[in-house]
C-alpha cells in the first residue's frame, strides 16, 4: 500500500541541531552600558504618558525627563503603542523603547495578558538588537518573560542565505529583566518556569511551521520520539503495519491515500507516585497535511493545511513540559499522525471503517478526517483508565464561523469543560465553553454503520464533531475537547507576542489545566 521511498529523511530531520527559539533572558538589578535598548512600560495618563517604574530603575527626575521626551515624541501610553527615543543622560543604554500599557488599573492589579502582549510587541520591534534591558518584569515577571520570549520568536529554517535575516535584522538576541532583587530564588524559579513554558509554545510553533515536505508522519514521529526521550518520557511508536494489525481503522483509513504511512505516538510522563495521583490523557490531531482526500478542498489557501497537526504539536510540547516542570501527575499523550491525500488507494465517501475498539463508521466526507484519527486515539487512551481526557484539534471550519480566529471552542463534560475554558481565559488563550446539543446526535446516525462521520446539514458543525468524539471517550472520565481550527494558525499579520504562522495554542491552556489538576484534583 505504501511506498517506502517517501520515507527518505530530509536534511532537516529529527537529529538536526536544536536552535535558539527566542531571546536569552536573564535577571539583572540595573541597566548597564552593554544594553543597547531599555524597554519600559508607559501608562496612559490624563496629561500624557506616565512612565512605570515598579523595578526602581530610575530616580524621580529621570522618570520626569523620560515622560517629557516621550510626550514630545508623540507617545500617549495607549496599549501596545511603541515609541523609541535616545536615552537621556542618566540612563547608560543607547536608547529607550516605551510600550504603551493603556490606562492604569484602579486597583493596581496589572492584567497579565496585557503585559504579555506589550512585551511581545516590544520584542518584535527590536530586530538587530543584541542586548536589551526590560523593566516590565517587576509588574509581572512571568507574563513579561513569556511575552518577550515569544515576541522574539522567528522561524527562518527554510530561508537561504539570499533572504535569511542578517545581523541587522535578526530577532532580538538577549534581554535582562530588571528587578529589585535579581538573586531572589522566587524570581529565579519564575524565570525558569516562564522560559520553559515559552519554549514549549515555541516548540509547537516550530512543528506547525515546518512544511509538510519535511514534516510527514514518519518524520513527525521521530522528532516526537527524540523530544520525549530527551525529557525522560516513556515512548512508544506504532508504524503502519502495527496500526493495521492492531485494528486502528481510522488512522489507517485516513493515511492510506498517501505514500507516506501513518503513525501513532505515545509519550508518558510519570510524576511523583503517591496515593491519589491523577492520570490525564492528552490526545492531539496530527494530520501533517490535509488535502481533504477524495472530498478535496478548494485550492485557495490549501497551503494553510500544513497547520492541521497543531493539536498534536501542542500535546507533544505539553507532555514534554510536564516532565520538565516535574508535575505530580501521570500524563499520557496519544498522538495519531497521518497525511490525508487523494489517490487510487484513498478511502472513498461511502466507505465503512472499523475503529480501534470495534465501532463502525460510514465515511460520508473524507475531509472530516480528524475525528476519525482522534476516535482511534481516544479509545486507546481510555485503556489507561485516565481520570481526565483532553483532546485538541484543528477540527472544524465551523469553529471559526462561530468564534472567529482567536477563540478556541471548548466542549465536553459540563463541569470539566467550564473548568478548562475558565483556565484558558486566565492564561490569555481565551477558550469559550460550547454546548453539545443532544438533538444533533441523531443526525450522526448511519444507515449502514454505527455512526456517520458528518451530519447531512451544515448547522452546528463544531458541535456535531464534538458529539462524534464523545462516542469514543472512555466512560467515567472527565473530558474536554478544544477546537483550535482558527487559533492555532495566524494567517494575518503579527500581533502582541503572536507571530504569523503557528501560534502554539493551546499549550498554555493544557499546562494550566494540568497544574490545576495537580493542585486540586
Amino acid at each position: 500500500m505504501w511506498s517506502q521511498k517517501a520515507e527518505v529523511r530530509s536534511p532537516l530531520s529529527a537529529d538536526r541541531k536544536s536552535r535558539q527559539l527566542g531571546p536569552e533572558i536573564k535577571l539583572a538589578g540595573k541597566i548597564g552600558k552593554r544594553h543597547e535598548v531599555v524597554i519600559i512600560g508607559v501608562w496612559k495618563g490624563e496629561d500624557g504618558p506616565v512612565v512605570d517604574d515598579a523595578a526602581g530603575a530610575f530616580d524621580e527626575s529621570t522618570r520626569e525627563l523620560l515622560s517629557g521626551q516621550l510626550l514630545t515624541a508623540g507617545a500617549t501610553g495607549k496599549a501596545d503603542e511603541l515609541t523609541r527615543i535616545p536615552a537621556p543622560t542618566p540612563i547608560r543604554a543607547s536608547s529607550v523603547l516605551s510600550v504603551g500599557l493603556g490606562a492604569a488599573p484602579d486597583d493596581g492589579a496589572v492584567d497579565a495578558e496585557r503585559l504579555r502582549r506589550a512585551a511581545g510587541v516590544a520584542a518584535r520591534s527590536l530586530a538587530g538588537v543584541q542586548s536589551s534591558a526590560c523593566t516590565l518584569g517587576s509588574l509581572n515577571l512571568g507574563a513579561a518573560v513569556e511575552g518577550l520570549f515569544l515576541g522574539g520568536y522567528a522561524f527562518t529554517e527554510f530561508k537561504s542565505p539570499k533572504s535569511r535575516p542578517g545581523p541587522e535584522s535578526a530577532p532580538l538576541a538577549s534581554a535582562d529583566m530588571i528587578v529589585p532583587n535579581p538573586k531572589s530564588k522566587t524570581s529565579q524559579r519564575t524565570l525558569e518556569r516562564s522560559v520553559a513554558i515559552a519554549e514549549a509554545v515555541a516548540t509547537a510553533r516550530d512543528f506547525v511551521n515546518t512544511p509538510p515536505s519535511h514534516l510527514f508522519p514518519g518524520e513527525f514521529a521521530d522528532r516526537a520520539r527524540i523530544l520525549g526521550e530527551a525529557a525522560g518520557l516513556a515512548v512508544e511508536v506504532l508504524d503502519e503495519t502495527e496500526l493495521a494489525d492492531g485494528g486502528y481503522g481510522g488512522i489507517v483509513g485516513v493515511g492510506q491515500g498517501s505514500s507516506r504511512p501513518p503513525r501513532l505516538v505515545r509519550l508518558t510522563h510519570h510524576g511523583a507516585a503517591k496515593k491519589g495521583t491523577k492520570t490525564v490523557a492528552l490526545v492531539g490531531k496530527g494530520i501533517t497535511f490535509d488535502t481533504g482526500g477524495i472530498s478535496i478542498k478548494p485550492a485557495a489557501n490549501m497551503e494553510n493545511m500544513t497547520s492541521d497537526m497543531a493539536g498534536a504539536a501542542a500535546v507533544i510540547a505539553t507532555v514534554v513540559l510536564a516532565s520538565r516542570l516535574e508535575l505530580p501527575l501521570t500524563v499520557i499523550a496519544t498522538v495519531p499522525m497521518a497525511e490525508n491525500m487523494p489517490s487510487g488507494t484513498a478511502q472513498r465517501p461511502g466507505d465503512v471503517i472499523t475503529h480501534y475498539g470495534g465501532t463502525t463508521v460510514e465515511v460520508l466526507n473524507t475531509d472530516a478526517e480528524g475525528r476519525l484519527v482522534l476516535a482511534d486515539a481516544l479509545v486507546r487512551a481510555g485503556e489507561d483508565n485516565p481520570d481526565y481526557v483532553i483532546d485538541t484539534a484543528t477540527l472544524t471550519g465551523a469553529q471559526m464561523v462561530a468564534l472567529g480566529n482567536r477563540t478556541p471552542g471548548v466542549m465536553g463534560t459540563d463541569e470539566f469543560r467550564d473548568r478548562v475554558a475558565g483556565l484558558s481565559q486566565q492564561v490569555g488563550e481565551n477558550g469559550w465553553a460550547m454546548p453539545l446539543p443532544p438533538e444533533l446526535r441523531r443526525d450522526l446516525d448511519s444507515k449502514v454503520a454505527d455512526l456517520a462521520n458528518v451530519t447531512n446539514h451544515r448547522w452546528g458543525g463544531m458541535l456535531s464533531a464534538g458529539l462524534f468524539l464523545k462516542e469514543f471517550v472512555p466512560e467515567g472520565a472527565e473530558w474536554a475537547h478544544i477546537d483550535i481550527a482558527g487559533p492555532a494558525y495566524n494567517t494575518s499579520g503579527p500581533w502582541g507576542y503572536t507571530s504569523k504562522g503557528g501560534t502554539g495554542v493551546p499549550v498554555r491552556t493544557l499546562l494550566a489545566v494540568l497544574e490545576d489538576i495537580a493542585a486540586n484534583g
